[in-house]
């Protein structure tokens, strides 16, 4: 992949270019064949980290899995999250960072989460229920907010129906709350979240009592 023919619309992209926008030409300069999040990182930089998370998050809000995609990804949010909340630099181990992915499978993957960015733009208001987003204390719980959504994007139930679209629709929440200062899409972050984690809950929960159910019937 050419590393420089995107750069310039990730991070320095005019104002007036919606979000949606730019991250459409970003998934069409995509390479034909193959990507690594290396470069994809090229693309964006340090300052366009935010813009990024969205796109990473695309290919969780539809009914496709892509192989290798999850674990690498959700890698790559939560360092993102790691990175905000210490104030450093982002740092992404070198098997993440070089490890190949299929372009040619995340380009329609991509494309169709789209909707969801578009869906959420024309309902983000900037500036809403500012209490939500400014402040230091607000700046640190959210966050960590981001980063536990990482991590349950991370979570071992990828063969389970919605167990990667709810935290991605928390971080894509997170992604646009922050850099539009809007408490509200926060709002439905923290909403995602905890929606998260009590469907996880009674996954967890209904795996258990099926499995003592079984021990019963065998021991029995």
């Amino acid at each position: 992949m050419s590393q420089h023919h995107t750069s310039a619309g990730a991070a320095d992209a005019p104002a007036s270019v919606s979000l949606g926008e730019q991250l459409a030409a970003i998934i069409r300069n995509l390479p034909e064949d193959k990507l690594t999040l290396g470069e994809l990182l090229e693309v964006f930089g340090d300052e366009g980290l935010l813009l990024l998370t969205m796109l990473l998050t695309l290919v969780f809000l539809i009914p496709v899995s892509i192989p290798g995609v999850s674990t690498v990804f959700g890698a790559a949010i939560l360092l993102v999250g790691v990175s905000r909340l210490s104030g450093r630099p982002l740092w992404v181990p070198a098997r993440v960072r070089d490890r190949g992915l299929p372009a040619d499978k995340l380009r329609p993957g991509l494309t169709g989460g789209l909707e969801w960015v578009r869906r959420l733009e024309k309902i983000s208001r900037p500036h809403r229920l500012r209490a939500l987003v400014e402040g230091r204390a607000q700046n640190v719980f959210n966050n960590l907010a981001f980063i536990l959504a990482a991590l349950l994007l991370m979570a071992p139930f990828g063969f389970v129906p919605f167990s990667n679209t709810l935290p991605a629709l928390a971080l894509l929440f997170y992604a646009v709350g922050l850099v539009q200062r809007d408490g509200g899409a926060m709002l439905l972050g923290h909403l995602s979240n905890v929606g998260t984690m009590i469907y996880f809950s009674v996954l967890i929960g209904g795996g258990g009592v099926a499995l003592h159910q079984l021990w019963q019937r065998v021991s029995g």
